[in-house]
């Protein structure tokens, strides 16, 4: 045991000046660093910063090189598609839109013998835009305002009262048997009558929209879809057709 002992004592000897040494460099390192300059100190920051970039450069040519997943594509395939399917109904929706003299002082043409004042025009024209306003939201039962969305008789509701002398019914029905409005023939319509269709097989007016020439009327369908212009000459609007009753006269208005 004693000769083992011997044997190994110079290397013990030489482990321990390297651990002293080891000890004494870290400590003479140690108030190097408190002593930085500030030219130090500001050279280190902007090398950290600098390496930073670096690494979030090479972060983002490695993600804009990451190919498009297969879900990803069918995600922007599908946005694109209703894209062009909402652009369409839109499309759809005012292809047959000609505004021709709703957008000049003369809303309408007069009949033989009949006047059209100033007044009557800018009610007419005060209606229609209130109309155009509304194309494209929800129908939602019983709603009268933009905010709330509109039924079909709440659409008409909403833009025809602020200019009459007096307020209208509020549902279809009662517009429709209301003896204050002139009943019209279908070939005689012009813009601003009311259109009347019977849907449900009832015998009654449930569903009304306003002519705005050119054979068309502005509608709020039916829970599901949104206001939009028809077409009055569609077999299902004629199998259906009630009947059209004027609103705006020179005595209705304000």
């Amino acid at each position: 045991m004693f000769s083992f002992i011997q044997i190994h004592k110079p290397a013990c000897r030489a482990l321990f000046v390297a651990l002293t040494l080891a000890f004494c460099a870290a400590t003479e390192a140690t108030p190097r660093t408190q002593t930085m300059s500030a030219a130090e100190k500001d050279e280190a920051l902007k090398t950290r910063m600098r390496n930073r970039e670096l690494l979030l450069r090479k972060n983002r040519i490695r993600l804009a090189v990451v190919p498009v997943t297969p879900e990803q594509k069918l995600r922007e395939a599908e946005k694109r598609r209703l894209e062009r399917q909402q652009n369409r109904e839109w499309l759809a929706m005012h292809s047959r839109w000609q505004p021709g003299r709703l957008s000049t002082d003369m809303i309408w043409d007069p009949l033989p013998g009949e006047t059209i004042s100033p007044r009557l025009q800018a009610s007419l024209r005060q209606v229609i835009v209130q109309l155009k306003k509304q194309l494209g939201k929800p129908y939602v039962w019983g709603g009268q305002s933009p905010e709330q969305g509109f039924d079909c008789s709440g659409l008409v509701f909403y833009a025809f009262n602020p200019v009459l002398s007096r307020n209208l019914p509020r549902t279809a029905n009662a517009m429709f048997q209301d003896r204050t409005l002139h009943p019209v023939r279908q070939e005689k319509l012009r813009h601003g009558d009311l259109v009347f269709f019977n849907i449900n097989q009832r015998p009654r007016a449930d569903h009304v929209g306003v002519y705005i020439g050119n054979g068309e009327f502005i509608e709020a369908p039916r829970t599901g879809l949104n206001i939009r212009v028809s077409q009055l000459s569609d077999a299902f609007w004629q199998n259906h057709y009630l009947g059209a009753r004027r609103i705006l006269t020179e005595e209705a208005v304000l």
